[in-house]
């Protein structure tokens, strides 16, 4: 049966007003998203505005950072947070160009699996003039890994007989996404909660100087075309605004909820706007660099903090 033009609205209206929903997850909307356009139901000219949409998530989301926690954090995790994320974006650029992955989708699985998943991505994203279905299946590969890693990693730690420091630094380094990070923890106990927090707190604060450097280091000939990222000034402006001016706490916390959700209607948009033929072109290497990746990193870190215990 063929859909009417009202009929698609009603249907597109209805799922963005689903995304400011507690229960619906970046994951869940992309795949609505990823839905809606294999129906053919897309919203006009949503390409325009999402990458605005996905960057003031960014910056709202800065109200929800600690600034003193991620200080007190990289007091110890500084070192071994820094060379994952230099080893993992290294190696997945290097990956990448074995498996023949486009450039773009390789810089924003690397990045997503080296800093905090989603939102690493999200910032990344406009600084490389990434295109929308690079960015969708970069966002799907870390998802679908995500929601492995929050079941099978507390098994692995128990089964390796961690600590719940060690558990908690580990999870923080090869989990994606702060949620996952945050629910791994939350399993495995007390203080692995509080040392992965406070750890992928620093971790996420990477954001920052990996989009400076891709700015600054693109090739000569896309010079022309480099878009500075001032919204990742303002993102470290909402940080220290929050630090300084604790007074306006209930304020952030809406901010903070307004730009999770804010990622989620753009996770939606971005996937409407997903073809079959897009989606041939991603293909299995997309997952299998997002595999390999994971699986190295999370290997390297394991024998790490073995090795420093």
């Amino acid at each position: 049966m063929k859909l009417t033009d009202k009929t698609k609205q009603l249907i597109y209206g209805l799922a963005l007003a689903a995304c400011f929903l507690p229960m619906i997850s970046p994951a869940m909307a992309l795949l609505a998203g990823i839905g809606l356009s294999l129906i053919g139901i897309r919203l006009p000219n949503s390409q325009r505005y999402t990458p605005w949409l996905l960057q003031a998530s960014i910056v709202l989301m800065g109200f929800g950072m600690n600034l003193s926690q991620a200080i007190q954090a990289s007091q110890t995790g500084f070192v071994l947070t820094a060379c994952s994320v230099i080893i993992t974006i290294t190696l997945g650029l290097l990956l990448g160009k074995l498996l023949k992955v486009d450039t773009n989708t390789s810089w924003l699985i690397a990045s997503g699996t080296a800093i905090c998943g989603g939102s690493a991505i999200a910032a990344v994203a406009p600084v490389i003039d990434a295109k929308n279905h690079q960015t969708s299946f970069a966002l799907l590969v870390v998802f679908v890994l995500n929601a492995v890693a929050l079941i099978l990693f507390p098994v692995l730690g128990h089964y390796f007989n961690l600590s719940q420091e060690t558990f908690g630094f580990w999870s923080a380094i090869a989990i994606h996404d702060t949620s996952s990070v945050v629910g791994a923890g939350a399993t495995y106990g007390p203080q692995a909660l509080e040392v992965a927090t406070a750890v992928k707190l620093t971790r996420a604060l990477w954001i920052i100087p990996l989009s400076v450097a891709i700015t600054l280091f693109k090739p000569a000939e896309n010079r022309k075309r480099i878009k500075v990222p001032w919204f990742i000034a303002l993102f470290v402006g909402a940080i220290v605004l929050g630090h300084f001016l604790p007074q306006w706490a209930n304020t952030y916390q809406h901010f903070s909820w307004l730009g999770h959700r804010g990622m989620v209607v753009a996770l939606l948009l971005i996937g409407s706007n997903i073809s079959l033929a897009e989606a041939k072109q991603a293909g299995i290497r997309s997952f299998m660099l997002g595999i390999l990746l994971w699986f190295f990193i999370a290997s390297l870190s394991l024998w790490a903090l073995n090795m420093g215990s």
